[in-house]
């Protein structure tokens, strides 16, 4: 969702801000802004739209200062204009805030302010936020308490960010402490970077990385004070709090076009590698059958397999796309039953506990507030309800220096790196094998598969990153040829059985992501129960079709669309000349296993999304009002 950053140290702060803003663009804005301090003053430059706007504004002004909050806004309360944009400021700029999160009792907190003669001029929560400091700060005055505390700042926002309800990630600079940023999280993920003789704050690692890579992620509760000197942390109840700073990997720091015209289409053709980087790391290099041994090791302790009876899955959008995948396995390969939930309904509406249950939260940036709040609800209902009840909590997660991770017994890292495009592309198949390889595992320890089953599967997975690689280009040909013909399209209908039903639902949302054009997913057998009506001449179906246990059910359904005019493409591997005679245009991909095939039937979908995107000249890497990381409920 929204980006923050934040600089203080001995160079010019705007630059700075800018450049970690514009390494926070994937996150998804509408509006962007920047507030540095100088000579007992704040500069606030603001603009709608893209950075370049903001960009320009800047080279126009040259706002000075050494210490300085950025922010990219990603609208909740109030429309996407400058007034709305962050930074926000009391009425009389004395101090200035940039929030990620939603403050829920603004309107409680506002009318109080009103009331005591403080004016508003935005539609935004925020906006309470520099105003409460500043009532603060005053009211310290009058109690003669400024020279109790070090940093009469910091006790200002603590007692502030007491009042606040929801989830926010704030960092706050005011003109009385020129020599300070403040910052506080509660939901919403900050973290600290250590530079030479000059400190960082980010929402994200991207926006810091190129200054520094020692860091220090705040956790829920917490608090921290920059100033030239260092970095000071505690708690919101003021305890103080030392924590040492961690390196960040190389993998976590590549996050150039290196060519391509937009990540996205640099990430897709990352998936061989990795694909090929999770096998490596969780597949036994040159394991067999008659080794008699587990070819899986995900690091997991043995009691998660022995007394497991279900597993509770929660997760949103790609992710919940990937957990469906993941359900089929677990279920189909190793037998165990398996619930995959919408994280968001999960909170309000969670199944009845039961004992034996391993909960698994799947997200890529392991910071999806959603998905988040149903671990820590579920975990506390636990604790408080039936504690008795056996429970342990997996992640699978793409950012192991995540609040998932911290929050989790156990995690699976996907190894994907970090991913820009909004839409999700590579993390999406490192999700797939991630769950891959814990079928496998549970599949092996509970006695489900038998060895030459086994062997079989893993030498296909082994041969996945290769046929991905040597059919991208030829893909990416056929879908681009393909998007010419869908530049004005209204209306798309995926359909897919079995173990591609979740592909299908995760190719129409890539196209809806991406190209604003109407999609929706449905397994083949459910069309003529109603999705059928849609058809005509106007509608496309893409049907994916791979040999296997409902080949031939899901050719019967690409015939029903077929007969009501509607156009055919379809993803398969088949070679029959009979499916030539189905389908209108084929996305063909290589042969495989139809238990391994979604994670060859989903490469096609994705370039036929981007093509299409590109073709009627939509923003593919930042697409109209989505966020990377859904950060806020």
């Amino acid at each position: 969702m929204c980006g923050i950053v934040g600089y203080i140290g001995t160079q010019t702060a705007n630059g700075i801000l800018l450049d970690g803003l514009r390494r926070l663009e994937y996150r998804g804005y509408d509006s962007a802004g920047i507030a540095t301090l100088s000579d007992d003053k704040i500069h606030c430059v603001r603009a709608k739209g893209k950075l370049l706007n903001l960009e320009a504004k800047l080279a126009e002004q040259n706002p000075p200062g050494q210490i300085g909050i950025g922010h990219t806004r990603w609208a909740t309360h109030g429309k996407p204009e400058e007034h709305n944009a962050h930074p926000h400021m009391d009425m009389a700029r004395r101090v200035a805030v940039v929030q990620n999160g939603i403050v829920e009792n603004y309107r409680e907190l506002r009318d109080g302010l009103k009331q005591r003669g403080y004016e508003f001029v935005t539609e935004t929560d925020t906006e309470v936020i520099p105003n409460l400091v500043v009532e603060c700060l005053d009211q310290m005055r009058v109690d003669n308490e400024l020279e109790q505390y070090g940093s009469p700042l910091s006790e200002a926002v603590r007692r502030v960010v007491n009042k606040l309800e929801g989830a926010f990630a704030i960092a706050i600079i005011c003109t009385e402490y020129p020599d300070e940023i403040v910052i506080a999280r509660q939901q919403a993920p900050l973290v600290i970077g250590f530079g030479q003789g000059e400190f960082f704050c980010a929402s994200d690692t991207p926006a810091i990385q190129s200054h520094t890579r020692a860091v220090v992620p705040l956790e829920n509760g917490e608090m921290a004070t920059l100033t030239p000197l260092g970095v000071e942390m505690y708690t919101f109840e003021g305890k103080r709090i030392r924590r040492q700073p961690h390196l960040l990997s190389s993998a976590a720091i590549a996050t150039e076009k290196q060519g391509y015209r937009h990540y996205m289409l640099k990430e897709i053709y990352e998936q061989p590698s990795v694909v090929r980087s999770c096998l490596d790391t969780y597949i036994k290099p040159d394991w067999t059958a008659s080794q008699g041994t587990n070819p899986i090791d995900l690091g997991l302790p043995d009691e998660l397999y022995t007394e497991l009876e279900q597993i509770q899955i929660v997760a949103c959008g790609t992710s919940w796309h990937a957990s469906l995948v993941g359900k089929y396995l677990l279920e189909q390969v190793a037998g165990v039953p398996t619930h995959v939930q919408y994280a968001s309904e999960f909170r309000y509406a969670p199944p009845p506990l039961a004992p034996n249950v391993l909960i698994i939260g799947v997200t890529q940036s392991g910071e999806t507030a959603d998905t988040l709040s149903a671990i820590n609800m579920e975990r506390q209902r636990r604790s408080e309800q039936s504690p008795q009840l056996w429970a342990r909590f997996l992640g699978i997660t793409n950012r192991m220096q995540s609040t998932l991770s911290r929050s989790v017994d156990h995690v699976i890292n996907t190894h994907a790196g970090i991913e820009i495009g909004v839409a999700a592309t590579k993390s999406f198949t490192a999700q797939l094998v991630a769950f891959y390889c814990l079928a496998l595992d549970f599949a092996y320890r509970r006695k489900m598969i038998a060895p030459e089953r086994l062997e079989q599967i893993i030498n296909g997975l082994r041969h996945i990153p290769m046929q991905i690689e040597s059919s991208l280009r030829d893909q990416e040909k056929q879908a681009e040829t393909l998007a010419h013909d869908f530049s004005e399209a209204k209306d798309f209908i995926f359909v897919g059985r079995g173990v591609n039903f979740p592909i299908a639902l995760e190719g129409a949302l890539k196209l809806k992501e991406i190209s604003y054009i109407h999609a929706e997913g449905y397994p083949s057998g459910e069309m003529k129960h109603g999705p059928i009506a849609l058809l005509d001449e106007k509608v496309t179906v893409v049907s994916i079709a791979i040999p296997g246990l409902v080949y031939e059910k899901v050719l019967s359904n690409a015939q029903e669309a077929k007969a009501r005019d509607a156009r055919i493409i379809g993803v398969t591997s088949s070679t029959d000349p009979h499916v030539t005679e189905i389908y209108d245009d084929l996305l063909p991909i290589p042969e495989v296993d139809e238990l391994l095939s979604p994670l060859l039937t989903v490469v096609p979908l994705q370039f036929l999304a981007y093509h299409i995107a590109a073709r009627r000249g939509l923003d593919v890497d930042q697409p109209r009002n989505l966020a990377k990381s859904v950060t806020v409920e």
